[in-house]
């Protein structure tokens, strides 16, 4: 088989993200040590807003959509306590920060914690834009993998450390870059590179579950 890549395009507030994260953890089995998470900030910095009931229900209704279409669950504990609760910020850059925190504990834990952030959320009703739910969440997932996360020192990084907030903005930075490269706009978005060559894979191919996402990228290596 040809060397390849596979850069996932994501952000950790997206509900059609989320829609993929069956697709990325057959990604992940199929192909140990080959996914790259490429957060592109999307709904952080400026991409950040407060949470209104009125936006709320806008969000609510595209997540029931998302819902129907993937099976993908949201929770009436999401809508009452994240979306609706008043007082939340809807802004993915403390995920960014704990995901590039817990990369650097080891690489193949991002994926699961992206994964556990998304059902926190979505499922459990907790609010992923706070540094202390996402450095228990964080905790947890390391010790599932055998390793110990401090999660007060966690959530302290999160908040105000000056070197995890920039290693975080120029992973997104080359994300924003190569997405630019690429002439691709929205999220998620998976890039597969083979040799020189560079292949999109988007749509039915993650929102299918992991044996359609592997199947895709099967197809692609064995015409490539």
């Amino acid at each position: 088989m040809n060397s390849f890549r596979l850069q996932y395009f994501f952000d950790p507030l997206c509900g059609w993200c989320y829609a993929s994260a069956p697709a990325l953890a057959g990604l992940d089995d199929a192909y140990p040590g080959v996914l790259e998470l490429m957060p592109s900030g999307l709904f952080a910095d400026e991409g950040a807003r407060d949470l209104t009931p009125e936006w709320g229900e806008y969000a609510w209704r595209n997540d029931q959509r998302i819902e129907q279409m993937t099976g993908q669950r949201f929770t009436h504990a999401y809508r009452e306590q994240v979306l609706l609760r008043g007082g939340v910020r809807f802004d993915s850059g403390p995920a960014n920060r704990a995901l590039t925190a817990l990369r650097g504990v080891g690489a193949r834990l991002e994926r699961p914690l992206l994964e556990a952030i998304q059902l926190a959320r979505y499922v459990d009703g907790l609010d992923t834009a706070r540094a202390d739910v996402l450095a228990r969440v964080a905790a947890d997932v390391a010790a599932k993998a055998g390793a110990t996360v401090d999660a007060d020192a966690l959530a302290r990084r999160i908040d105000s450390d000056a070197a995890l907030a920039g290693s975080t903005a120029e992973r997104i930075a080359d994300t924003q870059r190569t997405m630019r490269q690429l002439g691709a706009s929205g999220v998620p978005q998976l890039l597969l590179t083979v040799g020189e060559r560079g292949y999109v894979l988007h749509g039915a191919s993650l929102y299918g579950g992991a044996h359609a996402a592997v199947a895709a990228v099967e197809r692609v290596l064995q015409d490539a």
